[in-house]
């Protein structure tokens, strides 16, 4: 399959996560901003993993090592890692396993 063919074939999941990971960075960002603000309402940690699993996992990683965010602790980096794995090995089930 060419990039062409693909690209008219899957247009629609292109789209959805450039949007996925546009939202994951921004949150990412905004999260970390709050965090320097002493009594703001942060993010939870939920819903910046739930940015991640739909998508959004290289942009959660761009925006913690460019904002350096949540860097220091270890059992979210952990389940970030597990996020991201099972992600390369369905990526790789649905698309080399063929």
């Amino acid at each position: 399959m060419t990039l062409t063919e693909f690209y008219q074939n899957f247009s629609w999941l292109i789209w959805y996560l450039a949007a996925v990971n546009l939202a994951t960075f921004f949150v990412y960002g905004l999260d970390k901003a709050k965090a320097g603000i002493s009594g703001a309402r942060r993010v939870r940690e939920r819903t910046l993993f739930i940015l991640a699993i739909v998508g959004g996992s290289p942009a959660a990683l761009t925006g913690m090592w460019l904002f350096r965010h949540k860097t220091q602790k270890l059992s979210f980096q952990a389940v970030m890692a597990v996020i991201l794995a099972l992600q390369i090995l369905l990526i790789w089930f649905l698309f080399f396993r063929s």
